[in-house]
């Protein structure tokens, strides 16, 4: 299938201006790039076969060759090569400039805005389990960026204004042809602020923004655990020439504590007691990570390594009004340092005990001896 006629590609005749060839040529790029129709190859080709319209009839010389000969004007090394990338001569960057804006509001200013941007910065703030319990508030106070009081940081001494750099001509960024593609980057001179500061604030340098010692005040909420981070929004470095600032991380590390072990919400902790509060039973007075106490009844019999639960009793749950569990594990304390009516009243106990007392060492026993007929 030969190749449809240019003029008809873009819809226009043949007596159509520059102006209404880059038109026509500009509807049906925003209609069909590959950026707005991804994985549509009818698509692509449609936008291959426009842009290849628009390098030619957008040229005088070719599309007089091209009136006077037709395609033919651009095969067997008629002057053109034809396809997506054989159109070096043709300017697409006014057309894409429109596109780009089409496609992202104004691409020049976020880019500008991004470029000019403050670094974000990192805080760690160690803090107790009760404090992580409980949440606080607490002055924090680092080095960082500000904004120059001086020129209000636009970087220019008072009475100047920054001026549209002289390079990109106040785009931010430079381009530069490679066939059909046209490939941008940042201005080397401006560094993206589309600015230059001919006359810079004597305080800053013409930075915008100068060191300074910051003391801010912040929220930790309850229930925060070891890692948690915090963004706060704005309170990084501050941007240079009137970009925006970065933002601060907080990076909670909670201290160990003494008595509780953490484990998501939940908190468990070991009580002593002795043999005879276990053997007997008793009601133990544990505390609380709030600062309280709760009761536990030990019954009689009470193993060692056994567990209870206080349902309630540990971590708040971030942003929620529930809390984890408390568990408590009873290790049993084998006296030491026994007297001699301590060890009288034990034989006592050791004379009169029976197996019923026992199971476990009966079961044990029971299994060594099978072992040991086997």
């Amino acid at each position: 299938m030969g190749k449809r006629d240019y003029y008809d590609v873009l819809g226009v005749n043949k007596s159509a201006s520059p102006e209404e060839l880059k038109s026509a040529y500009r509807k049906l790029a925003v209609k069909y790039h590959p950026d707005k129709n991804p994985d549509d190859k009818a698509a692509e080709d449609k936008f291959k076969e426009a842009s290849e319209a628009y390098g030619v009839l957008s040229d005088k010389s070719k599309k007089d060759n091209y009136d006077n000969f037709g395609h033919a004007a651009f095969e067997n090394g008629g002057g053109g090569q034809g396809g997506f990338g054989g159109f070096s001569g043709a300017d697409f960057s006014d057309i894409f400039e429109d596109f780009f804006g089409d496609f992202g509001g104004s691409r020049r200013s976020s880019r500008k805005s991004s470029n000019n941007r403050g670094s974000d910065l990192r805080y760690d703030l160690t803090i107790s389990l009760e404090e992580a319990y409980s949440g606080k508030k607490q002055n924090i106070q680092f080095s960082t960026s500000e904004k120059c009081n001086t020129c209000k940081g636009n970087g220019s001494r008072p009475g100047f204004n920054p001026e549209r750099c002289s390079y990109c001509g106040g785009n931010g960024r430079v381009r530069s042809n490679q066939g059909f593609f046209t490939v941008q980057q940042t201005c080397p001179q401006c560094t993206g602020s589309g600015e230059e500061i001919t006359n810079p604030c004597t305080d800053c340098n013409g930075q915008g923004n100068k060191q300074a010692s910051k003391k801010i005040s912040v929220t930790i909420p309850k229930g925060v655990d070891d890692g948690t981070r915090i963004r706060l929004a704005g309170k990084g470095e501050a941007g240079t020439r009137g970009g925006a600032s970065g933002d601060l991380y907080l990076f909670i590390n909670i201290k160990s504590h003494d008595l509780f072990k953490r484990s998501d919400v939940n908190l468990f902790f070991e009580f002593p007691i002795s043999i005879a509060d276990a053997a007997l039973g008793t009601t133990i007075e544990i505390p609380t990570i709030d600062g309280k106490k709760a009761k536990i009844k030990i019954p009689d019999g009470t193993q060692d390594g056994k567990q209870f639960r206080l349902k309630g009793k540990g971590m708040p749950f971030m942003r929620r009004g529930d809390h984890g569990d408390l568990y408590v594990q009873v290790k049993t304390e084998v006296p030491v340092y026994l007297n001699k009516e301590q060890k009288d009243l034990l034989e006592r106990f050791r004379k009169i005990e029976n197996e019923r007392s026992n199971p476990t060492i009966k079961k044990f026993f029971q299994k060594a001896r099978s072992f040991w007929n086997d």
